[in-house]
């Protein structure tokens, strides 16, 4: 306004010139109020993850935030941090919960530190199909999402980064074979590796970032991940052996604080939601089809598919559902223990 008003300026009554100096004062104020405003309403939403950009779980991320662009006309932003450069899901959590970061996408390692009740979806050799999931986490997601508000926070969106199988430098085919190895699993989750312990595995905890060092270093000599996870870091070319059962579904989600998500417009907010979850369920499409490839992708170049007869994969899931009794109330609380079995019992009697 001011360069404006300079360049009109001629020799003029006094009078005016006062006007026109106030004006270009209001102006100048019309204009600094108007940037003030905008800036309240840009809204950025700062997400943590291990998910590394460029893969099928960050390209998706990628999308909600366009997506949240979009529905919001500019005035939210989701800035994601990915591939664990803020650190791995324990140290994830942490930062959340400090108020350094808004929201996190987590795997079904990070996401018991929320909450226990998560690792009701984390059973060990409980699901067998993708049905099976679907069909009794979309049952017990209202009680998991309850539980999560009364802590403060809110779930966006739920996904699946792919069914978890178990990686060894050695074949493995029955259960004591998997209890002769040093086995990873992720640190910072105490009660998982009692689990573990129970089923008579030795267990040996590291953070993600440290477990091909492990493999590498005979630290560890099995492991427990997605074919997608293998196939990325090159952890199938130590542990070269793939056992074909699922070990487990890594269920995933993102997960924002309440506080944060209040800064959001609540006219935007429904909008918001349907873009993330609508990634959500893509994810899960994409992870699962990302595995399959994954897997035939590392037997060109090498890995070996140790394919179960009957008997032997009975023999896991015996072992395993022995073992699920002395989960209810110390791995998973009892009311959701009771749920997931029970909608499990329902759809394993459908099929």
């Amino acid at each position: 306004m001011r360069w404006k008003l300079a360049a009109r300026m001629t020799p003029q009554p006094q009078r005016a010139l006062r006007g026109g100096v106030r004006a270009g004062r209001f102006g100048t104020l019309v204009l600094g109020l108007a940037l003030a405003l905008c800036a309240e309403a840009q809204v950025v939403i700062k997400l943590g993850t291990i998910a590394p950009e460029g893969s099928v779980w960050g390209d998706a991320l990628s999308r909600v935030g366009q997506a949240w662009k979009e529905a919001s006309g500019g005035k939210v932003e989701l800035r994601v941090f990915g591939g664990g450069v803020l650190g791995g899901e324990d140290e994830l959590v942490r930062k959340l919960q400090r108020r350094v970061i808004d929201a996190v996408t987590l795997s079904g390692s990070g996401l018991p530190t929320l909450d226990r009740s998560f690792e009701c979806l984390n059973i060990p050799l409980l699901f067998e199909s993708s049905e099976q999931l679907d069909f009794v986490r979309d049952r017990v997601r209202p009680s998991i999402e309850s539980r999560l508000e009364s802590k403060g926070f809110v779930v966006l969106n739920w996904a699946i980064a792919g069914w978890v199988h178990i990686f060894s430098k050695e074949p493995i085919r029955l259960p004591e074979d998997l209890r002769q190895t040093r086995f990873w699993m992720t640190s910072g989750a105490p009660e998982t590796e009692r689990v573990y312990k129970a089923f008579g595995i030795q267990v040996v905890p590291l953070p993600v970032t440290e477990m091909l060092t492990g493999l590498q270093t005979g630290l560890i000599d099995a492991m427990a991940a997605p074919p997608l996870y293998a196939l990325l870091d090159r952890s199938y070319q130590v542990a070269d052996n793939m056992l074909d059962i699922h070990w487990g579904a890594l269920n995933a989600a993102t997960v924002i604080r309440a506080d944060a998500w209040a800064r959001v417009p609540a006219d935007l907010r429904p909008r918001l939601v349907e873009a993330a979850r609508r990634e959500g369920v893509a994810m899960r499409d994409i992870g699962r089809q990302a595995g399959e490839d994954a897997i035939r992708e590392m037997q060109k170049r090498g890995l070996a598919v140790n394919v179960l007869t009957a008997v032997e994969r009975a023999r896991w899931h015996e072992e395993a559902a022995q073992a699920y009794p002395g989960l209810r109330g110390t791995y998973c609380p009892e009311d959701l223990y009771d749920d997931v079995m029970r909608y499990h019992a329902q759809v394993r009697g459908a099929r």
